[in-house]
């Protein structure tokens, strides 16, 4: 097996609206097809990658050092004992060279490579990826289906509490019964009243309702609004603060009973195990959102499971940022507890296969072979015009 070429490029995800910290408008993505000598069906099998949302396109580290890196390494320094593709060994030759340290858009653009190499090495088995990861790096046995939640409720201009509710009630009849919103964005009162909105349409079930923060929160007004949202029992509260303010996470977890959320801007081992050392996350309730895509890859998550593991940590609290197909496979075959969903936004990288059907807000996995984004269309087209 040989790789033959890569070929990079870069799409929109742009979109009017924002959360309490950013807006959307100028939001791009990288993408990447690794072409192999593999002929099925008289074509080459290739390997698609992308960086997940949030954070922007990472071409220039792409074309300068990672895929040059993998693309003059011999092809049998790319493939393990048996002979297979392997994207561990890979990932090594990427990163030769590179300092410890310095985590963040060198992350994400290692990232696109590990999804596009383990698309690659699913295809070439000729099974869908969550049972090729399931087979190499974990019990054999993958969960069928993953618990999924509909993600949005951002703030966009003349967005009342009616389009509010009608957003959410368009996620409830898609199958979702769990959905997330932003806050922050306003004062306190104006997003109480935004939460108790959607709680209205959750038939008064405030569990069934996470909110996000996207880190702008200092500690008093992290306190405060902890405070104002505890009585209603929410399903969680993500990334209160900085993402790397593990103080004020541990003070907000003394003072706010409930479940927090975090990790999502977090790439690397060492910055997770910080987390889990310093920023007092509880294993019996609080949920790890780090994203595969953004954060060095597969390779690197399965590094940080083991390491959560060591902590008491199981799987089921780890629910990974990013409503992609890619961490939707990883939820199924190392059996996370679950994975974000974004059913209207970030597109055409996010959501899940156009065949996809959520019901009770949980998702079964198709069996193209590969992560399955042949089964996006609008995506594949732009996918297949990279090297077309």
């Amino acid at each position: 097996m040989k790789i033959v070429s890569a070929h990079e490029g870069v799409i929109p995800i742009s979109s009017s609206m924002s959360n309490a910290f950013i807006d959307f408008s100028s939001m791009d993505c990288s993408i990447l097809a690794l072409v192999s000598d593999v002929v099925v069906d008289g074509k080459p099998l290739v390997g698609y990658g992308f960086n997940s949302n949030g954070r922007y396109s990472a071409g220039d580290i792409l074309r300068r050092r990672i895929l040059p890196r993998l693309m003059d390494a011999p092809a049998d320094s790319l493939l393990d004992e048996t002979g297979e593709l392997s994207p561990s060994v890979a990932w090594d030759v990427m990163m030769r060279n590179e300092k410890p340290g310095g985590h963040g858009e060198r992350s994400v653009a290692v990232g696109v490579v590990d999804m596009a190499l383990h698309d690659l090495a699913a295809k070439i088995a000729g099974i869908p990826l969550y049972r090729w990861i399931s087979d190499h790096y974990g019990d054999g046995e993958p969960d069928e289906s993953v618990f999924v939640y509909a993600a949005g409720g951002y703030y966009a201009p003349g967005k009342t509490h009616r389009n509010l509710q009608d957003e959410m009630k368009g996620f409830l009849d898609a199958g979702y019964n769990v959905v997330k919103m932003k806050i922050g964005g306003a004062d306190l009162a104006e997003d109480l009243r935004r939460i108790e909105a959607v709680i209205e349409v959750l038939d008064g079930d405030g569990s069934r309702l996470a909110v996000d923060v996207n880190g702008r929160f200092d500690l008093d007004t992290a306190l405060e609004y902890g405070r104002g949202l505890d009585p209603y029992g929410l399903f969680w509260f993500e990334e209160v603060g900085d993402p790397l303010d593990y103080g004020l996470n541990a003070t907000l977890s003394e003072h706010y009973r409930n479940p927090i959320a975090t990790g999502e801007n977090l790439f690397s081992l060492q910055d997770a195990r910080n987390l889990i050392r310093y920023a007092g996350m509880r294993p019996d309730r609080d949920y790890i959102q780090v994203d595969p895509a953004l954060s060095y890859g597969l390779v690197e998550y399965r590094r940080i499971l083991d390491m959560l593991a060591q902590h008491g940590w199981s799987s089921r609290r780890c629910i990974p940022h990013g409503g992609h197909q890619f961490s939707l496979h990883i939820a199924a075959s190392l059996k996370l507890g679950g994975n974000e969903s974004y059913p209207g936004e970030f597109q055409p990288t996010g959501g899940f296969a156009d065949d996809a059907v959520v019901e009770n807000s949980r998702v079964a996995l198709g069996d193209k072979p590969g992560i399955g984004l042949e089964a996006k269309a609008n995506f594949y087209e732009v996918l297949r015009d990279l090297h077309t």
